[in-house]
């Protein structure tokens, strides 16, 4: 746990790590999901230097309560976090696709 964290936080993470484990996750991964948390709400509370967009808006964890992670809903990455991998390979045209463009786009249709 970073030294930033408050025990709160600490608090928090432990609380999720251990519920993704008891719902069958690995170590690792349940460890990945209570800092992701953690960190994105540090972000949206302006505790970090830097954010991202995805994370200072929309909804927060708790709120989302696992909206992509289930059967139900939408699956798979937003369209913030799409955008983002676009720009990084320097897709064209990115700004003015949509989630399946950006999906086909990066070949995660």
């Amino acid at each position: 746990m970073p030294k930033e964290w408050t025990a709160e936080q600490e608090r928090q993470y432990r609380h999720i790590k251990d519920s993704a484990k008891e719902r069958g996750a690995s170590t690792e991964r349940a460890a990945e999901i209570g800092a992701r948390t953690v960190n994105k709400n540090r972000a949206r509370a302006g505790q970090t230097e830097t954010a991202s967009r995805t994370s200072l808006q929309g909804k927060s964890p708790q709120q989302r309560g696992g909206q992509r992670s289930g059967t139900n809903g939408p699956k798979g990455l937003t369209r913030d976090q799409l955008y983002n991998e676009a720009r990084q390979r320097n897709v064209k045209g990115r700004s003015t696709m949509t989630k399946a463009q950006l999906a086909k786009a990066l070949g995660k249709d």
